[in-house]
């Protein structure tokens, strides 16, 4: 819903909205037990292809907030008959919606299989966010072949309705050989062999790619190359396959790679050694290895990928050679360059050059960001991290607007029956084209139904008016901080890790398994309850809030002890386990946003961040007082140093 501002509202349109609002209140609690079983057998129903059996449940949700839910199933299903009977009057009545955007996707790809290019046209341009299928048959209502063109170079997994469109483009030579091998490489590297081998069959004859025993060389490479007859060097196809095995032995041992490469680097010509070098390169520098740099300078005349220019940069940084940091961010494509690490990282560059003005420029350019790299240029200009003044707090006339939307309805009740996954989707599609206005409006809307994840997710949005409140709410903390006290552990560090783990969503349960607010691992929590003596102790406890802030922060804290009492060590142990944390220290101290910086993990290496800069807002709220987020990183010391390393912990 678009928010208007109050002058632009009428009194009735005003009272029919707090009318609304009490009716729904009023009648929640009888819609709910009248038709959430109905809807979650409707649910059943949709999943078994039992058509009948959700048309009885759908005449029992008549009324019910999620009743266009249960539409949606009944339509589905009759589209997957071919039967597109309805659909159009739901699209219509349901405009704007989320439901509408998902059902109209699903009709144009019945649509685009059909070949109905007349109705495929009418409807396309009403879809905001086409999928690749989609595109792909929107290529094909077009006859223009060159749309999948950006599928295709971004290395994405094609749908069967792409095949016919990339058979045109490369029938109208719109598809060059190399720009075949390029896609090649990066499915290879990947790991997706066999959509390598897909991408392969569009290669000429001449190329002598052979994709046969592929899975093998994967699984062995260095039998491949142990076996390279003397004329491999024959084929740019058996050039590749040799690529290959020295990209999956790099993955393994970049040494041994590095090695074998050397060997056998005369064979291939100038850019195929330079990819091969780039390769073995990366895998180096996200195992922290010295020789990362000087094999990266062997990769000159290959095109990187952003990944292996960003472990470029890391790889310099580990290094503590500002020179190379310099030089690997400038050669960055400027897109990636201008994102917020590169731009601070190329800003302490510049410093170290003693380039002040043009350092000062690019920490101007992320400053005052709300996230790990603005906080970190703030302060080399001397700013203090603190947050904005509170935006006025919504109006009562806000808070109706936002309590009636109907898609924040909708997303409430998927909350109530546990439904979080198509709950989250509704919410977030309530909230485009909201102001900051609605969106404090409907984040203060999600805090009262502690529906704690969307009051963050929503009042993160704002682009000018701000409530820090919401973005970091502390729920829990009658339970939460003398847990936290009792321990000496700081409180916005605790926080700062929970909301990244769990949002306070006290259900959630990650996709291995981890469970609660602290998403403690069945084993983890077993451990950690015998070792403090926790008596009563269950697995089925373990979300539990009361055990699961017990034994989150009692973790925590032997993390913490393990690793030198310092907080970035402990966050990367959280998360990926203390033995690799420890790995990833280096043979000399450095800086802890360098440490972070340069953890091999993806995730690992953004909730480190995440968390410790909310654990900076956190305390800026907690205190009333400007927090440092370089003190609290602080340094890393070297590999061995300061760690308590008696007992192992999980």
């Amino acid at each position: 819903m678009n928010y208007k501002p109050k002058s632009a509202m009428s009194a009735s349109r005003l009272v029919l909205a707090a009318f609304s609002l009490a009716a729904a209140v009023l009648s929640a609690p009888v819609l709910a037990e009248r038709g959430d079983e109905a809807l979650l057998l409707a649910r059943d129903a949709f999943r078994n292809g039992e058509r009948v059996r959700l048309g009885r449940q759908l005449e029992a949700l008549q009324g019910h907030p999620l009743q266009p839910w249960a539409e949606y199933w009944a339509l589905r299903l009759r589209l997957d008959d071919g039967d597109a009977d309805g659909v159009a009057d739901f699209l219509t009545r349901h405009a704007g919606s989320y439901l509408a955007e998902k059902l109209r996707g699903e009709w144009l790809r019945v649509l685009g299989k059909a070949r109905d290019w007349e109705k495929f046209r009418r409807e396309l341009p009403l879809l905001v966010l086409p999928d690749a299928e989609v595109s792909c048959y929107a290529a094909q209502a077009a006859g223009n072949a060159d749309m999948v063109r950006p599928l295709w170079t971004g290395g994405q997994d094609l749908p069967q309705a792409c095949e016919t469109v990339v058979d045109q483009l490369v029938a109208a030579g719109g598809l060059t050989v190399e720009e075949v091998w390029q896609r090649v490489r990066r499915l290879f590297e990947a790991k997706r062999v066999g959509a390598a081998r897909s991408a392969a069959a569009y290669l000429p004859a001449g190329e002598g790619f052979d994709g046969r025993g592929l899975e093998a060389i994967a699984q062995s490479p260095t039998r491949h190359l142990d076996k390279l007859p003397p004329g491999f060097a024959a084929t740019r196809g058996s050039r590749e396959v040799a690529l290959f095995a020295i990209q999956r032995t790099a993955r393994n041992d970049p040494q041994d790679a590095a090695a074998r490469l050397a060997r056998i680097e005369a064979r291939f010509g100038a850019e195929e050694r330079a990819y091969a070098w780039g390769q073995v390169a990366w895998q180096a520098a996200l195992r922290h290895q010295p020789e990362a740099l000087a094999w990266y300078e062997k990769a000159a005349g290959t095109a990187l990928s952003e990944e292996q220019q960003a472990w470029r940069v890391r790889a310099a940084l580990r290094a503590h050679d500002w020179s190379a940091v310099r030089r690997a961010i400038t050669a960055m494509p400027p897109p990636l360059a201008a994102q917020p690490e590169w731009t601070y990282w190329q800003g302490r560059a510049l410093a170290a050059g003693n380039q002040l003005d043009a350092a000062r420029l690019n920490y101007l350019k992320i400053g005052g960001q709300p996230n790990f790299y603005g906080n970190l240029a703030d302060e080399e200009l001397g700013r203090a991290i603190d947050v904005p003044p509170h935006a006025l707090a919504p109006s009562a006339e806000e808070l109706s607007l936002a309590a009636a939307n109907p898609g924040l309805q909708r997303a409430l009740a998927l909350f109530r029956l546990d439904m979080r996954v198509e709950g989250v989707r509704e919410w977030v599609w309530a909230l485009r084209g909201m102001d900051d206005r609605a969106l404090l409006a409907a984040a203060e809307f999600a805090r009262k139904n502690e529906i704690w994840d969307r009051a963050i997710n929503t009042a993160d949005r704002t682009r000018a008016q701000h409530n820090y409140s919401l973005r970091y709410v502390a729920p829990f903390s009658d339970r939460v901080r003398p847990k936290a006290d009792e321990l000496a552990l700081d409180n916005g560090w605790v926080y700062g890790l929970m909301r990244q783990e769990s949002r306070f969503v006290m259900n959630a349960k990650s996709s291995v398994g981890a469970k609660g607010l602290m998403q403690l691992m069945p084993a983890t929590a077993k451990w950690v309850a015998k070792k403090i003596n926790l008596g009563n102790f269950h697995p089925a406890r373990v979300a539990e809030m009361e055990t699961n802030v017990t034994l989150g922060t009692h973790y925590l804290k032997m993390v913490l002890k393990s690793l030198d009492n310092h907080p970035v060590l402990a966050s990367a142990a959280y998360n990926a386990g203390p033995g690799r944390a420890r790995r990833w220290r280096a043979e000399r101290p450095m800086e802890g946003a360098i440490y972070a910086e340069t953890i091999p993990f993806a995730e690992t290496r953004d909730y480190v961040k995440k968390v410790m800069s909310n654990a900076v807002y956190y305390n800026t709220l907690f205190s009333g007082h400007p927090q440092s987020l370089k003190a609290t990183l602080g340094v890393i010391g070297a590999r061995g140093q300061g760690e308590n390393g008696v007992e192992q912990l999980p």
